[in-house]
């Protein structure tokens, strides 16, 4: 048995995809960043991640993949579910074996559990793009804070940078301690890790535009005015809106009182 050792990057897994095959390793186990301790007496292979490397797997996938099937493989990596790296390596492998395209092989497992990764992630990425809420700072900085189920930062990158041309703005994913900044010409990934205590309401009134409190507040108005309490369906609004998003949707947070 060979330990993959990458560094968790789509980039460093498809440089270990191409090095399995490179250097005929089999019997894989993929580990991010360190070995695993279960595995005592297994073989550890290293992987440096080389753009290159991982630029000749793409190309080898896009030969062989729809368009959509070939986006599918970096959203189900995106997913972070358990195991996701083993399932798509079994997946490319067996893209890479065969000689007609797999992709509606959904009797193959691995197909099948790559479909339903690329369909979690994207339905996660709809949804920040529908759920998140910005707020001026001071230094005229739009922010907004996240904690999204997948890593889904690079596939609403675009959209907010489309949607938001002409501001200044950061989108921080608090689970994963990093962002995407926005400086009016390009995008950029932000290291960051913010003290919990940043968003409490002394260090808010410090951060934030002092006309922010008054927009946060028309928000909810705004949302509470029309909102019909006749045809209220909580089950489907839960369904459509998961309580895990709540505590970052303004409208979501009557109560707030940060900005007073």
């Amino acid at each position: 048995m060979t330990q993959i050792i990458y560094d968790g990057t789509y980039e460093g897994w498809l440089t270990a995809v191409f090095e399995i095959y490179e250097y005929k390793l089999n019997d894989i186990v993929f580990a991010k960043n360190k070995a695993l301790n279960t595995l005592l007496f297994a073989d550890i292979h290293p992987v440096t991640t080389d753009v290159l490397k991982a630029k000749r797997v793409e190309n080898g996938l896009k030969k062989r993949l729809s368009v959509l099937g070939f986006q599918s493989v970096f959203c189900a990596f995106q997913s972070e579910i358990d195991k996701i790296d083993e399932v798509l390596f079994r997946f490319v492998k067996y893209v890479l074996s065969s000689t007609v395209n797999v992709e509606q092989d959904l009797s193959n497992d691995d197909v099948l559990a790559v479909k339903k990764a690329f369909h979690f992630t994207t339905r996660e990425s709809h949804r920040m793009k529908a759920f998140i809420r910005f707020k001026l700072t001071k230094d005229n900085l739009y922010y907004a804070l996240i904690e999204p189920d997948c890593d889904v930062l690079p596939l609403i990158e675009q959209h907010f940078k489309k949607r938001y041309a002409d501001q200044r703005w950061l989108i921080y994913d608090a689970k994963r301690k990093y962002s995407i900044y926005y400086d009016l010409e390009d995008t950029a990934v932000v290291k960051l890790h913010f003290d919990s205590a940043v968003s409490s309401s002394t260090h808010t009134a410090e951060i934030f535009d002092e006309d922010e409190g008054f927009f946060q507040d028309l928000w909810r108005r705004y949302f509470s005015s029309v909102n019909i309490e006749s045809r209220k369906n909580t089950k489907l609004h839960v369904q459509h809106m998961p309580k895990r998003y709540w505590k970052h949707l303004t409208e979501k947070r009557p109560d707030l009182n940060d900005f007073k």
